[in-house]
């Protein structure tokens, strides 16, 4: 197959744009792109996809989302309003968390996920509450993903909240799912291991993820210091911070998620850079829970891989792009940060991390990359050149933007509709679910 007379946004410092470009994908790779009429004339037999001079772009990767949490929206409060991070914890994600159903977990599953193709998400990082389903939770999800066929790491978050049965569970699968699918046979699905957070984790508990983990290819996937509950729950209790006692327990390094790390000293940051650990930044869910704003900056500026999620607020990446580069301008109350550093984290960092579960480059367009790819309807109204690119995608794209996503060289969008998928009959029975779950509530 030949994406052809596109605007090509390729990712790769090498070879940034291409104004009138052709990407040729043979199975899962790419092999080839350039001009549009020397690609032509090199491959004259293969199938042509003309995008009419739309723009042609990596797939893009979230780097934590949380799949379980889509029945909320739309859901009436009971309770009193939340005056802070806890409340909303005790108040909201607790509760529904407990109701959750196997067939609730599939439900979310499908919805989000078609959510995140729609947006142009071609791989996404999850983390799983389901105290009452946690068996064959992970299993349950990826099912769906690999209905679908979106690119995937999954994890459960264990927890001391629901007493230690369940904790056993969430540890059991964790390391089923792990075993299962962090192989080299298949390159769609990958598993690691959850911990909800520091707060919700005794240190019987974090010496048991610790050696339940002995020997398995994976990382942790955890919660680090997002409210101030945390910090102040592992002073009083520990003596220490959040990223200093994680670290007594071997959960940092190099394959593992620490995500948010908002409340964070100087020296926490060397720890985080010591033990080359990935920094999870999620600003719109941060500013919804007023919880604080994220060192970012300090973060880039000190080489700590720091990569952009949406934890559970949406699936639109390009969203979260804008929302992060505005927060941090307010934050210092200075308008020239974050235009860096931004498409650092969204295009580069969290390719980086994605490529440390995913055999192959994710994230990029270039001969050998795995066909992740998009197709923006875009039509720049002022000249795109490969010194605007960003300014072009954080003003002018958005999730709604994407008409086609082709994830493992297979299109499973085109036009905006699921290719072999059914949405409506998946939506109508999405909602008789959801209204299921609220009416447990």
């Amino acid at each position: 197959m030949i994406l052809t007379n596109g605007r090509i946004i390729t990712q790769d410092k090498e070879n940034p744009y291409i104004e009138n470009g052709a990407v040729v994908i043979n199975e899962e790779k790419i092999v080839d792109l350039g001009e549009v009429g020397e690609i032509l004339k090199k491959y004259p037999n293969k199938k042509v996809m003309d995008v009419e001079g739309k723009v042609i772009m990596p797939g893009i990767i979230n780097t934590h989302h949380h799949i379980y949490s889509a029945f909320a929206r739309g859901m009436a409060s009971k309770g009193e309003a939340p005056k802070n991070f806890m409340d909303i914890l005790e108040g909201l994600w607790w509760k529904i968390d407990k109701q959750l159903t196997l067939e609730d977990l599939k439900y979310s599953a499908y919805t989000t996920y078609i959510d995140c193709i729609k947006n142009g998400v071609t791989t996404v990082f999850d983390h799983n509450a389901s105290p009452y389903a946690v068996k064959n939770s992970l299993f349950t999800i990826a099912n769906v993903a690999k209905t679908l066929g979106i690119r995937t790491s999954l994890c459960y978050e264990v927890s001391d909240r629901d007493g230690e049965e369940i904790l056993i569970d969430g540890i059991n699968e964790n390391v089923d799912f792990i075993k299962e699918y962090n192989n080299n046979s298949q390159n769609m699905i990958k598993g690691m291991f959850g911990l909800h957070a520091a707060f919700t984790l005794s240190d019987r508990s974090l010496a048991m993820c610790r050696e339940k983990m002995k020997g398995l290819n994976a990382g942790y996937h955890v919660h680090v210091a997002e409210g101030k509950a945390d910090l102040e729950d592992s002073l009083a209790k520990y003596g220490k911070r959040v990223v200093e006692r994680l670290n007594e327990f071997d959960i940092l390094g190099d394959k593992t998620l620490a995500v948010h790390c908002i409340h964070i000293d100087e020296n926490e940051l060397n720890i985080l850079k010591e033990t080359n650990t990935n920094v999870i930044h999620n600003p719109e869910s941060n500013m919804g829970n007023a919880v604080g704003c994220q060192p970012f900056l300090k973060l880039i500026a000190k080489g700590i891989t720091t990569g952009l999620g949406t934890d559970g607020y949406t699936s639109d990446m390009f969203e979260s792009m804008k929302v992060a580069n505005i927060i941090h301008k307010h934050e210092n109350q200075n308008p020239s940060v974050a235009w860096g550093e931004v498409p650092i984290a969204m295009f580069e960092n969290n390719r980086k991390i994605a490529e440390k579960y995913f055999q192959g480059e994710l994230g990029i367009l270039k001969v050998g990359a795995l066909a992740d790819v998009i197709v923006v309807d875009y039509d720049p109204l002022t000249p795109l050149t490969k010194e605007n690119i960003n300014s072009h995608i954080l003003f002018g794209m958005m999730g709604r933007s994407v008409i086609t996503t082709i994830i493992d060289g297979k299109v499973v969008m085109l036009d905006r509709k699921l290719v072999g998928i059914d949405e409506k009959e998946i939506f109508e029975e999405s909602r008789k679910v959801a209204q299921k779950l609220w009416d447990r509530m």
